[in-house]
């Protein structure tokens, strides 16, 4: 999934979520959330997935609309929460 990297081991969270995200399959899915906490996984995508000031992000745009979705349901954030109410 991350084939242009030699060096497995240099490879960080972000990086890891962004490529499973984009590349991977659900199984994958899964796996990230079980090996990370999907508490955590939404906080690294929700903390790179917004476009940067220049208008660019490394996500799909339907891989950030579907996750959208997908962790404000399932791993709401605080803000999430204060909206809801």
């Amino acid at each position: 999934m991350v084939w242009w990297v030699k060096d497995y081991n240099k490879l960080g969270p972000e990086s890891i979520v962004e490529a499973t995200l984009n590349y991977g399959d659900w199984d994958d899915v899964k796996a990230l959330n079980k090996i990370l906490g999907i508490k955590k996984v939404a906080k690294i995508f929700r903390a790179k997935s917004p476009k940067s000031k220049m208008g660019r992000t490394n996500y799909f745009p339907e891989v950030t609309h579907y996750f959208n979705l997908y962790f404000n349901k399932y791993a709401p954030s605080r803000d999430n929460d204060k909206r809801a109410k």
